[in-house]
């Protein structure tokens, strides 16, 4: 079975065949591949092959068992390949020289060569061709990733250990956690991320480092190289980093705040200089859809049980159902722009946090927001100038005001009823999802903790 590489990315229309890429390989002197793709937990997997074999592999795949993937197959139908996306092909740059790799992403296949229906990557970039094919849309994100660098203090110390003591835009010219971050952007840069900025965040040890928007897909690819890299460069000082959301109680957890807009031949639709706040009526039903099913994505883009640790009143964290120009109480706000900058009209979603999968969770966005353009529904009225963190539960229902679930459970509970959200993922991979989120959620409700063993031990 051949794989043809000519045109591989239909979400940009960019392409580099199978001759481009072996290329691209020799030039740079590539010893090794890492043929890399996402499980339904977001986690990257990879297959790895020296790269004098590549050539095999862009004609036949690359088959491996699934049956042991997260949200893969069964034992009984476990064979799968992987086909590549060349346009993926990306340095790393932490590899030795002398064993230099690359890697790029891949779309999981079933043996029959059909995609396979479970495969998270697969899904988001299936419901992007056809948003472009019948609507002639693209959808926008600009991801903000936050992290934690920490101490590695040994196994037995498991309670993280902020490796500096800055704060929010902190500068020292000695500060190491400077020079470890400035490491990372350069090796981002290197790997095709266009930066923006980084800096200190607000916590001890957190971090921040922003990169351009760009479509969904490209976005969601972006994101997962991020991670693997943050994590690489830190390992090599010694360090953990760390994308959980709320690793440290009592300090602010990390979320990753994701700027939204649609555009069509590059105009943003989103965008309509008449309007006071310069929002389209398009723009007015996306922000409405993803209000109606917020409390639903939520176990997309705040999937794990300490996602929900994060999303509590106190610390920044956008806990409550509104929308609002600027205000970051609110789950949306509309950031303010330039003058003059219509394409920089977006819409940020504030209750994502760095644990999700990003293709499960610019899906679940998607979805909702054209649910709120196909029923045309109206956005209720922005909570601009309340600082709704201040507001008592009688004044938030005065005003509508909902609240995003408070436990993993919760989210899965609105999930299992949201059909359009299921509709986007399909039943196989709306079926593995929830399989996996409730065992990790059993796995946490039977768990003894050390503040249970502390409360209750000589006290009951």
């Amino acid at each position: 079975m051949a794989f043809c590489l000519k045109r591989i990315n239909t979400i940009t229309g960019d392409f580099m065949d199978a001759k481009d890429l072996l290329k691209r390989v020799k030039e740079d002197h590539i010893k090794f591949i890492s043929y890399q793709f996402t499980d339904i937990n977001g986690a990257v997997k990879s297959l790895d092959g020296p790269a004098d074999r590549l050539a095999e592999c862009l004609d036949n795949g690359i088959w491996f068992d699934g049956s042991s993937i997260e949200g893969f197959t069964r034992i009984q139908e476990s064979d799968m390949h992987l086909s590549v996306d060349a346009d993926t092909y990306a340095v790393l740059p932490w590899s030795p020289e002398e064993n230099k790799r690359a890697r790029v992403l891949c779309d999981v296949h079933k043996p029959n060569g059909e995609p396979f229906e479970g495969d998270p990557r697969g899904r988001l970039k299936a419901n992007l061709k056809k948003l472009k094919e019948e609507r002639g849309w693209t959808f926008n994100i600009g991801p903000e990733p936050e992290f934690f660098l920490f101490l590695r203090n040994g196994p037995e110390h498991i309670h993280p250990v902020p490796y500096d003591v800055g704060s929010y835009f902190d500068f020292s010219p000695n500060d190491q956690a400077l020079i470890v971050r400035t490491e990372i952007m350069s090796a981002l840069k290197t790997m095709g991320l266009d930066i923006e900025v980084g800096h200190h965040e607000v916590a001890l040890g957190q971090h921040e480092i922003d990169f351009r928007f760009d479509e969904a897909l490209k976005t969601a690819d972006n994101v997962q190289t991020f991670k693997s890299t943050v994590k690489a460069i830190a390992m090599r000082h010694g360090l953990i980093a760390s994308f959980m959301p709320k690793p440290v109680f009592g300090i602010n957890g990390s979320g990753m705040h994701c700027h939204q807009s649609v555009s069509a031949d590059g105009k943003n639709l989103f965008y309509d200089g008449s309007d006071p706040a310069h929002l389209s009526a398009l723009a007015y039903n996306f922000i409405a859809g993803q209000l109606r099913h917020a409390k639903a994505f939520s176990a997309v883009v705040a999937p794990s049980v300490n996602s929900y640790k994060r999303l509590v009143p106190g610390y920044e964290a956008p806990v409550y159902i509104g929308w609002a120009e600027v205000n970051r109480s609110a789950l949306i706000r509309i950031p303010r722009v330039n003058y003059g900058n219509n394409n920089g009209v977006r819409i940020e979603l504030r209750c994502p946090d760095p644990s999700a999968n990003p293709y499960l969770a610019f899906n679940a966005m998607l979805a909702a927001g054209l649910d709120g353009i196909d029923q045309g529904l109206s956005c209720p009225k922005p909570l601009n100038n309340i600082n709704v963190y201040e507001l008592n539960a009688a004044e938030r229902e005065e005003l509508g005001i909902e609240m995003l679930p408070g436990s993993l459970k919760e989210a899965l509970d609105e999930f299992q009823k949201d059909e359009i959200l299921q509709a986007a993922f399909g039943k196989p991979l709306t079926e593995k999802f929830i399989d996996s989120r409730l065992a990790e959620w059993e796995a946490y409700r039977i768990h003894v903790s050390d503040w249970e063993v502390s409360r209750y031990l000589e006290t009951l």
